[in-house]
């Protein structure tokens, strides 16, 4: 978006409406498009509208790329349901300004972080890096190639100077794999650009690999890989010049770190990592290693928290989407030795899995009852059917410091049918192992639980 404008395009007066869409404000404009908040009032929403300019495209080339782009993006409408992707709604296509509208994600772009005095602390870069290889290994998946990672194409959801959340934007240079429409080459941001990218090859993951490794260099050192003048230097460079090594760019970077983004900036692409997956878990071993510096107080982050449910037995079934949805939509607890999750005679509405420690049942005094990791509890109570049947019949003690990740009937309403109906799927297999047990304690009542 950093063509220049025409006068007439820069005193154009805001829209009242585009389609039954109200418009609220312009939050961003290019040559050939612009971008607006607005409300749609039927879902009661805030969205982001996407314009094709009318009448603005003089080049006739520019104006055939411009369509094709358009394409692209109208055919992923309601395809990419990802926490950390940009969601498309809807493709409208007009005579006066054909438009996308899609959610709107309030906040800034990584470009705000790529400058020296703006930079970021190293653990939130990795953790960026982590959320954006799992979205574009879950847009692999669906068999599109993204094309233009870059920062601005990174949305980040920001508190304070933190930022919490990322979301990849812009699919108007995706490439589908199974699409039988005539694909355009060599599209995409040169400085993020993988070399065979550059020589209009035939693409894989590792091509927007490359893109992200470059995006994280460039946060990680206030300067992208590579930088010139001119493209044919920068192509030059990206063909066959090292990049600066990043331990000498900024102070801190581990070995580890600084191996994983050279190696995901390899020129030959079998030297880079070997699928999306192998990325994030070498994104994430930074983190359990503590091959990033971090604050003795910060809190744990999304990575270890979306790892720490993957071994989980209860989320056995659940795929990347819906663990991010626990992530975000659970209350996280850190509970001391001693305390009472629940006591009998409690009514509750809420239930536990346990993440890490140890708690015991008691029933009158007597422990019936130990349980480990990856179990839950309050979970008979919270499925009752009725105020008398959610009373416990048992004290619930931690007898090891323990994590657990609870949720009530509020924070359920808000996750996705899918999540809810992979959530009863797994309290039907913790009430039939129930079941089991008991059925074995009835039968050999000398056993130990």
């Amino acid at each position: 978006m950093s063509a220049a404008l025409p006068p007439d395009v820069l005193t154009q007066p805001l829209p009242a409406r585009i389609g039954p869409y109200e418009v609220r404000a312009k939050i961003g404009e290019g040559a050939t498009s612009e971008v607006f908040l607005a409300r749609d009032g039927f879902r009661e929403r805030d969205v982001a509208i996407k314009r094709v300019r009318s009448g603005q495209v003089f080049d006739s080339r520019v104006g055939h790329f411009q369509a094709h782009f358009f394409a692209a993006e109208a055919a992923l409408v309601g395809r990419l349901q990802h926490p950390n992707v940009v969601q498309i709604y809807d493709a409208v296509p007009c005579t006066d300004g054909s438009y996308l509208v899609m959610e709107y994600v309030p906040g800034i772009t990584l470009r705000r972080f790529c400058r020296a005095d703006a930079l970021l602390p190293l653990a939130q870069i990795v953790e960026i890096g982590f959320k954006c290889a799992k979205a574009l290994g879950y847009v692999f998946r669906q068999g599109l190639i993204h094309r233009d990672v870059k920062p601005a194409n990174i949305l980040a959801v920001t508190n304070g100077d933190t930022v919490v959340d990322v979301k990849i934007s812009d699919f108007g240079s995706v490439f589908a794999m199974d699409s039988e429409r005539t694909q355009v080459y060599r599209v995409g941001s040169l400085a993020y650009m993988s070399p065979e990218q550059l020589d209009g090859d035939t693409l894989d993951c590792r091509a927007d690999m490359y893109s992200l490794s470059a995006v994280l260099y460039h946060l990680i050192a206030g300067r992208p890989p590579f930088d010139a003048t001119q493209q044919a230097a920068i192509m030059h460079q990206i063909y066959s010049a090292e990049p600066p090594p990043l331990k000498s760019l900024r102070e801190g970077v581990s070995d580890a770190l600084h191996d994983l983004i050279h190696r995901g900036l390899a020129k030959d692409r079998q030297q880079r990592f070997a699928s999306w997956d192998d990325y994030a878990q070498a994104l994430s071993d930074l983190v359990a290693t503590q091959a990033v510096p971090r604050a003795a107080a910060q809190e744990v982050l999304d990575s270890e928290r979306f790892n720490l449910l993957r071994t989980l037995d209860f989320f056995k079934g659940f795929g990347d989407v819906e663990l991010w949805e626990v992530v975000h939509r659970a209350t996280w607890q850190r509970l001391p030795f001693g305390h009472a999750i629940y006591k009998k005679g409690d009514e509750g509405n809420s239930f536990h899995i346990l993440a890490q420690g140890q708690i015991e049942v008691y029933r009158d005094g007597q422990r019936v009852a130990q349980l480990g990791v990856g179990t839950s509890v309050g979970e008979m109570a919270y499925l009752a059917p009725s105020p008398a049947l959610r009373q416990h019949s048992a004290d619930i003690l931690v007898t090891e410091p323990a994590t657990t990740i609870s949720f009530n009937p509020e924070a359920m309403e808000h996750l996705s049918p899918n999540t809810r109906h992979l959530f009863d799927a797994a309290f039907i297999h913790v009430l039939v192992r129930r079941l089991h047990a008991a059925h074995e304690q009835l039968a050999h009542p000398r056993r130990i639980l």
